[in-house]
């Protein structure tokens, strides 16, 4: 497998794209990129600077204060992929919440700061050998990847994994309020005016609402295989 390619893994929000993405790029030794996790760590620094809550988003101090943010990622050799950093400082438990969850959709739909993330994005996929996950990667970001991918699931299928998760690291939630979340970022990815959440025209759509991790992970490796034998 030494013909790099570019793997765009688009999706739904919890549908498992990162889990998956971390998987391939460990098999292949490519550089994995979680672009979610990039538009979370601007929106945790909104939140912080008070520029966002229930009743009010600053979109225009936002964006002033967009040349202040730095997003970088580190690797962690004791958990096997790179985490985080927001100017400097580790966030990934931190942009994990469910309080940032809710106001992410928001902030991702602002034009300026998606231009600044995905020029940083294309910036690292110059190379190629990377796998990206994200909204808008097969659409936006790598147009041109050679393996498209577009991950869904039922929305009370995401909620019960999202939910699950969050209970798993000690987070007081409601399952109720899991499922909304996930409902209206559905809605709000799918419907902004800048890059919104659609299936590239090429990508390759899997719905894995019953499959095992394992089983997905088979599938999305015998496509991966099968593109970088024709490359």
């Amino acid at each position: 497998m030494s013909n790099k390619i570019t793997i765009a893994i688009d999706g739904y929000s919890s549908t498992g794209k990162s889990t998956i993405a971390k998987q391939i790029a460990n098999k292949l030794g490519y550089v994995y990129v979680d672009s979610g996790a990039m538009y979370r760590a601007v929106t945790l620094y909104a939140m912080k600077q008070g520029l966002i809550n229930e009743d009010d988003f600053n979109v225009e101090a936002l964006i002033n204060q967009l040349n202040k943010i730095d997003i970088s990622f580190k690797f962690n050799e004791n958990l096997g992929f790179a985490e985080v950093y927001l100017n400097d400082e580790n966030v990934e438990k931190a942009i994990r919440t469910l309080e940032v969850s809710g106001f992410v959709s928001k902030v991702a739909a602002v034009p300026e700061v998606r231009k600044k993330l995905v020029a940083i994005q294309q910036q690292i996929g110059n190379n190629k050998g990377v796998v990206m996950d994200g909204r808008d990667i097969g659409t936006v970001v790598f147009p041109n990847a050679e393996l498209k991918i577009f991950m869904t699931a039922s929305a009370e299928t995401r909620a019960e994994r999202r939910y699950k998760e969050l209970i798993d690291r000690g987070d007081d939630v409601v399952y109720e309020n899991v499922l909304k979340n996930v409902q209206e970022r559905d809605y709000l990815d799918s419907t902004r005016k800048d890059s919104p959440l659609i299936k590239a025209y090429d990508a390759i759509e899997i719905d894995n609402s019953n499959l095992s991790l394992q089983e997905q992970y088979e599938k999305v490796l015998g496509l991966v295989t099968k593109i970088i034998k024709l490359n």
